[in-house]
């Protein structure tokens, strides 16, 4: 999935996510904003046609928002790669 970063800061990312559905967007909102060093994070799909969705996480105190975020993803990875069928 491409990344477009708008914005890196200490504690705030805004990234654009080329492709990606509300389904995997939503996983991962859900998820950051259930982590306790997580103040916000939300999507913002922007027009359907036109617009590739934004999406913008903001932490804590000292707490990086790139590691926070790979660790998340590391996370559900490894949620989706135990599944078997």
């Amino acid at each position: 999935m491409p990344v477009k970063v708008l914005i890196m800061e200490k504690n705030e990312l805004r990234l654009r996510i080329i492709g990606e559905s509300h389904t995997a967007l939503q996983m991962l909102r859900e998820r950051l904003n259930g982590h306790k060093n997580v103040d916000y994070a939300n999507y913002f799909p922007g027009h359907p046609e036109l617009d590739d969705p934004e999406f913008y996480i903001r932490t804590t105190g000292k707490n990086s928002v790139e590691k926070l975020l790979k660790d998340i993803v590391d996370g559900i990875s490894k949620d989706f790669s135990a599944t078997s069928l």
